[in-house]
């Protein structure tokens, strides 16, 4: 747990100095700036380049972790392996840029009153899902590499601040909207071509192409293993994004900005998730290889421990708070606050079944986390064909968070069912008793003269009876050990 743990400490920390950043971005800038359907059309933008990157990626980025630990030796350039990584994926690109192109009229036809606004920057859409291809194709072989910490606050505090400065350029006239836009994309584009200098800073850029790559490990096996990731991340793709695309197409670009900034809020629950994550996987991938399951059991079980610990906390502070949030934004964007809470039971349940997604896809048996994802797209979709019309941006967040709960259980299952792993032990309820007494304690504040001050009671007093619970029933002992450790090192200053 070593690397884990360094790697995790300092993902964690760029993590939430990002969320700081994108509360400012989502509550202090964006909202008051721009309308919702110019912040809509940046989402369906997003939206389209990230599903076309990840049907030009080929798998390549999950194929490129579970492969890597035979590759690697670094006098010897990995073999060429960075080459490989990404040469497939761009000539994948070329094909996909003709079908983005070709069905630039039926996409169109999605958005009626909002066709005009999207074929302005249609052809940049392209643009950002070619630098989002080589960014998510970096990331992975960062990760491979185990340096995870520049890649996390690359996108998590250097794209923020580069999109703030933008909203906020915008704001003071010095950029129309159209100037924001193409800022916008050229911000997000740029983050790929930073990974690559960091990546030749660290010595790890080997772009001479080798045959030697085709001899480590069979072709057919890397291809089909990338096959299989192709259609079960472009499932995820599709449980992920389908919402703001659907929200775009049958309500509006305003009901998308609207759910868009509610999206993001929900999604601060997640960043400590994501900080383990990126380091969980190519552990994972090595656990496999030696055929370690007794360390990859308490690694299941230490992780969905501090998932459970972290977002009970985090979306207590969201959901108790969330009338403060809004209070910041202009009026129009408070429709979202029904779509925050439900995304984020959805979002508290994914943390809190912990890396089993992970387990499978690294797993000999990846092939069945396929079934899983492709099952769930095409229930997302229909989920959102059905409630969307009817409940609007509600039924968006329903549907994901149905999403999201179905997976999960489906995959815990799974993983037990076919391992003999499962993610809970007896301190998990502990916990979870622990975060309703904090959150019932901080929901009992009343209004107290100002929306400020009365965010600043609860979220204090949430803060003071939860780690109070936690220690004193030690339903985590990592909590007592940090807080040790803490105390040793101001003892000695």
């Amino acid at each position: 747990m070593g690397i884990v743990r360094r790697q995790g400490l300092r993902n964690t920390v760029i993590s939430y100095v990002g969320l700081a950043l994108g509360f400012v971005n989502t509550v202090l800038v964006l909202p008051k700036v721009l309308e919702p359907h110019q912040i809509g059309l940046t989402s369906v933008l997003v939206a389209l380049a990230t599903m076309f990157a990840q049907v030009s990626a080929f798998g390549f980025g999950n194929m490129g972790i579970r492969f890597f630990p035979y590759f690697r030796q670094r006098e010897a350039g990995h073999h060429g392996f960075l080459p490989f990584l990404l040469g497939v994926p761009l000539l994948g690109f070329a094909l996909v840029a003709a079908l983005y192109l070709l069905g630039k009229p039926l996409v169109l036809s999605w958005y009626d009153d909002d066709a005009a606004l999207l074929n302005q920057y249609y052809g940049w859409g392209l643009v950002l899902a070619l630098f989002t291809l080589l960014l998510n194709l970096q990331d992975a072989y960062l990760k491979a590499l185990y340096h995870t910490a520049f890649s996390s606050f690359s996108q998590e505090i250097v794209l923020r601040l580069l999109i703030t400065a933008g909203a906020l350029l915008f704001g003071s006239g010095y950029l129309d909207f159209h100037g924001y836009v193409l800022w916008y994309i050229g911000v997000n584009s740029s983050i790929a071509l930073l990974l690559t200098v960091y990546t030749a800073f660290i010595g790890e850029l080997h772009l001479r192409p080798t045959r030697a790559v085709l001899g480590v490990r069979p072709l057919r096996e890397m291809l089909s293993f990338g096959a299989f990731a192709l259609l079960g991340n472009v499932s995820g793709v599709i449980i992920t994004t389908i919402d703001s695309l659907m929200v775009g197409s049958k309500v509006n670009f305003d009901g998308a900005g609207v759910y868009s900034v509610a999206f993001f809020i929900s999604t601060a629950l997640v960043l400590p998730f994501r900080a383990l994550y990126k380091i969980a996987f190519p552990l994972l991938a090595d656990y496999w290889k030696d055929q370690d399951l007794p360390r990859m059991a308490d690694f299941y079980q230490r992780t969905t421990r501090l998932n459970t610990l972290l977002g009970c906390y985090l979306a207590l502070g969201i959901a108790l708070n969330l009338d403060f949030i809004f209070a910041q934004m202009k009026p129009a964007y408070a429709a979202g606050a029904t779509s925050v809470l439900i995304l984020l039971a959805g979002r508290l349940f994914d943390g809190i079944t912990g890396v089993n997604g992970l387990i499978v896809v690294t797993s000999p048996r990846y092939r069945y986390d396929l079934l899983f994802n492709a099952s769930l797209a095409a229930a997302t979709v229909l989920m959102n064909l059905l409630l969307i019309p009817r409940m609007g941006l509600t039924g968006a967040a329903v549907a994901a968070a149905i999403a999201l709960v179905t997976i999960n259980i489906a995959r815990t299952w799974f993983v037990w069912h076919s391992f003999g792993l499962q993610p809970f032990d007896r301190r998990v309820p502990l916990i979870l008793l622990v975060a309703a007494a904090a959150g019932l304690a901080a929901w009992l504040v009343p209004f107290v003269h100002s929306l400020f001050v009365t965010m600043l009671l609860r979220s204090s007093l949430l803060t003071v009876v939860y780690s109070g619970l936690l220690l004193l029933t030690n339903a985590e002992p990592q909590v007592r050990e940090v807080l040790l450790k803490l105390r040793r090192r101001v003892r000695k200053r």
